[in-house]
């Protein structure tokens, strides 16, 4: 029987259809959403342009091999947010974190919450990081700033692939996550001229996802909205949530690499010092005492495990 089973929480569904010719994502993240905003204090514009931006990575990391491997995506505008960065991998996992927090703007022309104006111009670039030296790096213009226009551009631009991202988030009155999520549509090499124009039609008839999300479609309903008609085959459903993975052995590893000299400056004003993850802002404090041990660390050459920090 095929799975039509609703997962609980945030999730991602993952599908193909149109014989194999079309792929397909759609996503659910409203608690993965809310603990960013939570974690790093947004206003709802800066919720909402976060949010956009995980929802997509997540589905963009999905196409990722190994689980190991990693997706970042940075956004840089001369908007007022300035900038986003956001790490997803494979596994479900997805952390981000925006220049400015607390962007506040009247709405769009439409009414909504203008995350175009805070992003403002500038550039999308996608790094994929798969272990290798060279990991792939793509960068495009930022198309309108709104996230999914910009997605679905660097996708026609870098990597030359026919590709359709609707991402949305409603925000409550109180400024906490109401519903987020989105899909991401692709169609494969060799589809027909018949299916792209079925497709076409299909995706141009869809609702705003923001009104999706509204009536309350899972991600299963995106799809089979965005799909009609094209002999979908889900395949499989998996998990998705906010994941820093800091620790506090990474932040001494940082400390360690900054030097002796750098060290040595930290230990004479003989105050603690405080590193705060910009991903999760979680903050970890270090004694004068635990700073000189560091300093002996620097001195014999041992950093730490690098491994530990790549799979954190």
């Amino acid at each position: 029987m095929e799975i039509e089973e609703k997962m609980s929480g945030d999730y991602m569904v993952r599908a193909t259809a149109g014989d194999a010719r079309v792929r397909a994502f759609a996503i659910t993240t409203l608690d993965t959403v809310e603990e960013a905003r939570r974690l790093h204090a947004l206003s709802p514009i800066v919720t909402a342009a976060l949010g956009r931006l995980m929802s997509g990575a997540l589905m963009m990391a999905d196409m990722l091999k190994s689980e190991a491997d990693r997706l970042t995506i940075q956004v840089e505008g001369d908007g007022p947010l300035r900038g986003m960065t956001v790490t997803a991998d494979q596994a479900g996992h997805v952390k981000g974190y925006p220049k400015n927090p607390l962007v506040l703007l009247p709405p769009n022309e439409a009414g909504h919450l203008n995350v175009g104006g805070a992003v403002g111009r500038g550039s999308l670039t996608v790094v994929k990081d798969t272990g290798s030296l060279n990991p792939y790096v793509g960068q495009v213009e930022l198309y309108s700033g709104e996230i999914a226009e910009d997605l679905t551009y660097y996708f026609a631009q870098s990597e030359q692939t026919p590709t359709s991202v609707g991402l949305g988030v409603l925000v409550n009155p109180d400024n906490t996550v109401k519903k987020a999520g989105g899909f991401l549509i692709q169609l494969m090499p060799g589809a027909e001229e018949e299916l792209v124009d079925l497709l076409e039609g299909n995706l141009k008839s869809l609702a705003p996802v923001t009104q999706m999300l509204r009536d309350g479609m899972t991600p299963e309903d995106m799809l089979d909205q965005a799909l009609r008609g094209l002999d979908v085959k889900k395949n499989g459903t998996k998990p998705v949530s906010f994941f820093c993975g800091c620790s506090r052995e990474r932040m001494e590893r940082a400390l360690v690499l900054l030097g002796k000299e750098e060290l040595n400056c930290m230990i004479e004003d003989a105050e603690p010092v405080e590193l705060r993850c910009k991903f999760c802002n979680r903050a970890y404090r270090f004694s004068v005492a635990e700073l000189i041990g560091l300093r002996t660390r620097a001195s014999s050459g041992k950093p730490g495990n690098r491994r530990a920090e790549k799979s954190s």
